[in-house]
């Protein structure tokens, strides 16, 4: 006859036994997803893309703001010989121009950040995607996006990032 310590040692061994023959199955991975938005060619071609779309404007947005620069210093340098009303007039022309210059510095920021979102949310949507066939595929239980710190034996983001580039061929 067992006593009730022998029973509950006893339930605790098999208990133990049945949580690591269970966790030697749980099969994790990890998925950096910085470096597959830095990485994936989806995520290169959409920045290429991006570049292209603005820099026209960027370049105009350069060159704006090098004139005025230029003016900005011609004012400096002929203000003492102006009178007070020429003097004045250059002054209110120069703030109108570079509030106008500031206003579409702002518009172009604005318009590049929501650009950069709507590729960003579309690289992490097929990145997602990706992994879950990834995970179907290799019958992984649980894929973690952020980690503190990653043992690189769970590391798949290589694997993530070689599925993207040959879905995006």
């Amino acid at each position: 006859m067992t006593t009730l310590p022998q029973r509950l040692a006893l339930c605790a061994a098999l208990l133990l036994t049945g949580l690591s023959a269970s966790a030697q199955e749980f099969k994790i991975g990890i998925v950096n997803l910085d470096r597959i938005v830095r990485e994936a060619g989806p995520a290169k071609t959409a920045q290429a893309k991006l570049e292209q779309e603005f820099s026209k404007r960027e370049k105009d947005l350069a060159d704006l703001g090098n004139q005025l620069k230029t003016l900005s210093d011609r004012f400096e340098r002929e203000a003492p010989t102006l009178s007070e009303t020429q003097r004045g007039a250059r002054q209110k022309q120069l703030v109108d121009q570079d509030r106008e210059f500031q206003r579409k510095r702002r518009e172009f920021q604005e318009d590049l950040n929501n650009r950069k979102n709507e590729e960003l949310q579309l690289i992490i949507d097929r990145a997602n995607r990706a992994v879950k066939t990834l995970a179907e595929a290799e019958k992984f239980d649980l894929i973690i996006q952020e980690a503190v710190y990653i043992n690189p034996k769970h590391d798949i983001t290589d694997k993530v990032i070689r599925q993207l580039n040959a879905g995006a061929r």
